[in-house]
């Protein structure tokens, strides 16, 4: 364990930084053996939680264009992860589901997600886990950031998949 006065980790946000690029490649690799990219990921979690809203909702609260966020949805309709059924009551709007095949999938990606979860906090207690993440969020919710959605939306053009 590194002395508390070590200072060639760098400092928090340093490490911070070095950490969060080893986390995403990782998880990258990760849901890759689900054949899924982060995105994809990050919608099929998104339409668990929250099904059944328009398009533009997604991709606005994903903070994605809304041009990037339909060939994301076109990606994963076609290997018969997400369907799109009629809005209601606007019939012109389109709703995003899981399929059954998006649904296992999704089960799948939990477990993926608590194995990459454990094998990156391997180090620390569960006591220590827990305060971990209350810091973070805090941090997270301080810097106007949007619970569960991940920056690299926003910030990757022309890498919808």
């Amino acid at each position: 364990m590194p002395d508390r006065d070590d200072r060639s980790w760098g400092g928090a946000a340093f490490l911070l930084a070095q950490l969060g690029a080893h986390a995403t490649t990782a998880f990258a690799q990760r849901v890759a053996e689900l054949d899924l990219t982060p995105p994809q990921a990050g919608l099929i979690r998104m339409l668990a939680q929250a099904p059944g809203r328009s398009q533009l909702t997604y991709a606005e609260r994903l903070g994605m264009p809304p041009s990037r966020f339909v060939t994301l949805v076109n990606t994963m309709e076609e290997r018969g992860l997400v369907e799109r059924r009629r809005g209601e009551p606007d019939r012109r709007v389109y709703a995003l589901h899981l399929t059954d095949a998006g649904q296992h999938i999704k089960r799948r990606l939990d477990s993926t997600g608590k194995a990459h979860e454990d094998d990156l906090f391997a180090a620390l207690t569960t006591a220590e886990r827990t305060t971990l993440r209350e810091l973070l969020a805090r941090i997270a919710q301080q810097q106007n950031l949007t619970a569960g959605v991940h920056p690299g939306y926003r910030q990757r053009p022309g890498r919808s998949e």
